[in-house]
């Protein structure tokens, strides 16, 4: 059995998190912490969220002590914390046998440059980010099965990436259009911090980040090639639905793209190639990535969509994916009825 513990446990990430690991069969989940000044210390994890009232694990204030025990005592830490906790601490966390999985954007770009432009402040924990490893379970397993550090994707770049890498990866667009990225997020992207710009009875669907958002590099730098990425903000609870339109290669057919996403994905029981556009109705509470395409052969474009659960597939159960590959169980492990 694997001792793990979640950090940021209270938010809408880390008691989703809370709740697939209560459910591992090969894991016992033995602390979960809170920032130092939470409302929320001291509480049951059951009274803020009312799906896991069954459950007696009581949110700890993060603290000196803990920070300097839990990379000898556990075996994982998930980080579901801001991305400058991670910084600070993630080579403390990082130095004893735990392996360490971060759900934020701390370590997801390697280009520093990069990071500090997007994110607004520069990177203060280089050593580490060069140990990390992207978290795309799908197409990094290997990486991530000798990983010590895994960055967890972004939901957006999740969704994207899932949709527009069988394309890259087979040099099936025309590199002189970008892919054209438009998509919607519930409001459980914004976190459970409440504020104006994201309360469920102010949203209405709308743009956000245009042509500066924070995940625009990371799809960038984990596809090969430039995009143009809009999100958008809809009123309601969960789920991304992102609809990717692209220019294709001369000569590329109907079947070279059938036979691409079918050669990425016919070993992961986690993507579903769909036989009409996805919806979100049919992923969200669950771990899986829908994918569907339609190709226009007279005009050489093709539009892809790609639904996920932002905070399942976009986050913890990815994370979940990734503790899986990290020690040689089935990566669906958890995520599936047995």
């Amino acid at each position: 059995m694997l001792d793990v513990c979640v950090i940021g446990a209270s938010g809408y990430t880390g008691a989703q998190l809370v709740e697939l690991l209560l459910g591992h069969s090969e894991v016992q989940l033995k602390r979960v912490f809170v920032s130092p000044n939470s409302a929320d210390a001291g509480k049951s994890i059951g009274t803020l969220h009312g799906r896991l009232a069954s459950s007696s694990l009581m949110l700890e204030p993060i603290s000196d002590s803990a920070l300097a025990a839990l990379p000898q005592t556990m075996d994982a830490i998930f980080l579901a914390t801001p991305h400058e906790a991670s910084h600070q601490w993630m080579a403390q966390l990082s130095s004893g046998k735990a392996k360490v999985l971060d759900l934020s954007g701390a370590f997801r770009l390697q280009n520093t440059n990069d990071f500090e432009h997007f994110y607004g402040f520069a990177h203060t924990s280089p050593e580490a980010l060069s140990q990390a490893v992207y978290g795309l379970a799908e197409w990094y397993s290997d990486k991530i099965s000798n990983a010590k550090i895994v960055a967890v994707p972004g939901c957006y770049p999740t969704a994207s990436l899932c949709a527009l890498k069988p394309l890259t990866e087979h040099n099936l667009l025309n590199p002189d259009h970008r892919p054209v990225i438009s998509a919607v997020s519930g409001v459980s992207g914004a976190g459970r911090k409440a504020a104006l710009a994201n309360s469920f009875c102010e949203v209405s669907l709308q743009s956000y980040g245009v042509l500066g958002h924070r995940h625009t590099p990371e799809i960038e730098a984990y596809c090969g090639v430039p995009v143009i990425f809009t999100p958008h903000l809809g009123n309601f609870k969960r789920g991304i639905l992102a609809t990717i339109t692209v220019k294709l290669a001369a000569g590329v057919s109907t079947a070279m793209l059938r036979e691409a996403y079918q050669q990425a994905y016919q070993h992961h029981p986690l993507v579903r190639l769909r036989n009409d556009w996805p919806k979100l109705n049919d992923v969200v509470h669950t771990p899986f990535v829908d994918v569907y395409f339609k190709a226009d052969t007279d005009s050489g474009y093709a539009v892809i969509s790609a639904a996920i659960d932002n905070v399942m597939k976009g986050a913890a159960s990815q994370a979940l994916q990734c503790l899986n590959l990290m020690n040689d169980f089935a990566p669906e492990k958890g995520l599936l009825p047995l």
